[in-house]
């Protein structure tokens, strides 16, 4: 039996209904002798989940809707998805709230937004119950539900659950990532939006500058994914035995928008056809895909959303831009 085997058997025995997991102190007898052959205790077993545990990566993208990566019949190339949806499970009822801080609050705990305070955004903040955007003590997250079971927890990204008058380096940090978000590592950015070129970034709760310029090359997706590769490669390097949960938040594709002119350029002449057309296509690949039903009506486009063909021509090049 490996030495991962032996402690995932030892821990399977473990009681988990109680977080932080209690100590089991030692029932035998004590000695002092280092000669008595009864000086003997069992080895100190480091925590870990039950055998089979498996690494978790949650990747939360902002704005992005139902109809937009190309897993889902979208006009974005998605790749990484598609190959993932195709050996995996693909799922399109997924109910949020339609603003940021309450979607993510209640991804983090398992909760209603209201139940963990956040009824709004961070910066609308009020304090009536369900709106203060104070998490209680008593919805516990689950990257700490996770920590506490033996796993290795990081956040790379946007954080936008921490109450506002909390977000300056002075604290308090309770509810930070690495404060009471039960994350042991975090590299990010707090609050609802980041220059992506010169953002304001934290790492853990120590502000940080970017390692480059952007005329160096810099800008924050690929900074924070550097940095997520480099913690997992060191986590499975060091407690290899340790499963992982990662919750990778980019600031993509909220605003603003700053799209690295590499990738703004692939989708050059892409979107031209305008807005109706676009949508228009994409529903009939969703039918083709099966991610809808076959008999699915396009819904109707809003009043107060003008028709394409009736935008100037010289504004037309600007809006599919």
């Amino acid at each position: 039996m490996s030495l991962g085997e032996r402690r995932h058997s030892v821990s399977d025995d473990i009681q988990r209904e109680i977080l932080p997991i209690p100590d089991r102190p030692y029932a035998g007898l004590v000695t002092y002798d280092a000669k008595d052959p009864d000086t003997s205790f069992p080895p100190i077993e480091p925590l870990r989940p039950p055998a089979g545990a498996p690494n978790v990566l949650v990747v939360l993208i902002d704005d992005v809707g139902f109809g937009a990566s190309s897993a889902f019949g979208g006009p974005i190339s998605t790749p990484t998805a598609e190959r993932l949806a195709a050996d995996g499970l693909k799922y399109n009822r997924f109910h949020t709230t339609a603003l940021c801080s309450p979607t993510r609050q209640a991804l983090l705990t398992g909760r209603n937004h209201h139940a963990v305070g956040m009824g709004g955004i961070t910066e609308i903040a009020t304090s009536a119950p369900g709106y203060n955007s104070i998490r209680p003590n008593t919805a516990a997250p689950l990257a700490e539900t996770l920590k506490l079971n033996g796993y290795s927890t990081a956040q790379f990204g946007k954080c936008h659950e921490v109450p506002v008058w909390e977000t300056s380096p002075a604290g308090p940090f309770d509810a930070w990532p690495t404060g009471g978000g039960g994350f042991e590592y975090f590299y990010g950015f707090i609050g609802g939006e980041a220059h992506q070129y010169y953002p304001a970034l934290y790492e853990g709760t120590t502000p940080v500058e970017p390692g480059k310029t952007p005329e160096e090359g810099y800008h924050l997706m690929e900074d924070m994914t550097d940095k997520a590769i480099k913690w997992t490669r060191q986590q499975k390097t060091l407690t290899g035995d340790k499963p992982f949960f990662i919750y990778f938040a980019p600031g993509a594709t909220h605003a603003p928008h700053h799209v690295p002119k590499e990738w703004a350029d692939r989708y050059r002449g892409k979107f031209d056809q305008g807005w109706d057309r676009l949508r228009e296509e994409t529903i009939q690949r969703q039918k083709a895909l099966g991610v809808i039903p076959a008999d699915t009506e396009l819904t109707a486009r809003h009043d107060e959303i003008p028709a394409w063909d009736d935008m100037p021509e010289d504004l037309k090049p600007i809006l599919a831009r």
